[in-house]
């Protein structure tokens, strides 16, 4: 499996970006899917999640502000951060509960992508 993720970069303080991430391999089935972040000396964090059945879970610092989404016929999960503050500034990592193989057959994971740049400047 693996985990492309796009769309990171540089904004000033009020604008927008959206983040994609596409899951690639022999998946069957999405568990859930979501991002986290690591801003410089400080530990990997989690921002927003979507479960198999479109559950989702924000940290308190995005609410409102991000909305996270999935295409299950792409395997494509999708981080739309409005609003954005110099606080979002971190490294964004993609995420995948994802189970592999077939139904009778199947191993349960989870995947990271590399991690994208988002950076705004105040």
């Amino acid at each position: 499996v693996q985990l492309q993720a796009s769309g990171g970069g540089l904004v000033q303080a009020g604008g927008s970006l959206r983040l994609s991430c596409a899951a690639s391999g022999n998946i069957f089935k999405i568990n859930g899917m979501g991002w986290y972040r690591q801003a410089p000396g400080k530990q990997r964090e989690l921002v927003a999640v979507i479960t198999g059945v479109d559950s989702t879970n924000y940290a308190d610092s995005v609410k409102d502000r991000f909305t996270v989404s999935r295409d299950t016929a792409k395997i494509t999960v999708y981080l739309q951060m409005n609003s954005l503050i110099p606080e979002d500034t971190a490294v964004y990592y993609c995420y995948a509960d994802l189970s592999t193989g077939t139904p009778w057959s199947f191993t349960r994971n989870d995947y990271w992508g590399l991690g994208t740049q988002v950076t705004v400047s105040s």
